[in-house]
């Protein structure tokens, strides 16, 4: 049950921006929630905007009070903590909208879906060409959080997409992302 939350607002100096930040702190996130394999704590970004397109530079997680303070008793932040102010955790503000927070994947590489078709379908290059020209790529409009991949080491683009807005909750679990899975929502406030 996501009751509580809890701030991390990541503080830019003179080598590093927000952006990177982030990415930094959401990447060890991202390990601390695949170890506790608990699937109990999801994640908003306040400052998220599609026009402009903005994530912001505050990570906001959601969950149990006792989970959250689990969580922050953990060392996944240890040596992030001089670029991060980390709020208390408090309960959520009463008549909170709720929202779905989810991951977008976009086919954003003609080449590499023309690659895979090739050793999909047996087809040549050229055939694969055909079959996919070089407009088929979609152009993300989404905010996104630069990640690196845990199982290939390679950097990628976590866009984030949100769901509307609800009066009531719906309960579920959340991926190690923190992205609720099946339409999983957290409080929008």
């Amino acid at each position: 049950m996501t009751s509580h939350y809890v701030n991390l607002t990541v503080l830019p100096d003179a080598e590093t921006g927000v952006p990177a930040l982030l990415g930094t702190l959401y990447d060890r996130l991202h390990r601390a929630l695949v170890q506790r394999r608990g699937g109990d704590i999801g994640v908003s970004f306040p400052g998220y905007s599609v026009i402009p397109r903005a994530i912001g530079d505050t990570l906001r997680l959601h969950g149990s009070e006792e989970v959250l303070r689990g969580l922050m008793a953990e060392d996944w932040l240890r040596g992030m903590r001089d670029h991060v102010r980390i709020g208390d955790i408090q309960p959520v503000p009463p008549g909170a909208m709720h929202r779905n927070v989810r991951r977008r994947q976009f086919k954003t590489s003609v080449e590499r879906l023309r690659r895979r078709r090739m050793k999909r379908k047996g087809e040549s290059a050229d055939e694969a060409a055909r079959a996919l020209p070089g407009s088929a790529a979609e152009v993300p409009t989404l905010p996104y959080v630069h990640l690196r991949s845990l199982s290939t080491g390679q950097k990628f683009c976590l866009f984030i997409a949100m769901g509307e807005l609800l009066a009531e909750p719906v309960p579920g679990r959340f991926n190690t992302y923190g992205l609720g899975e099946h339409g999983t929502t957290i409080p929008w406030f």
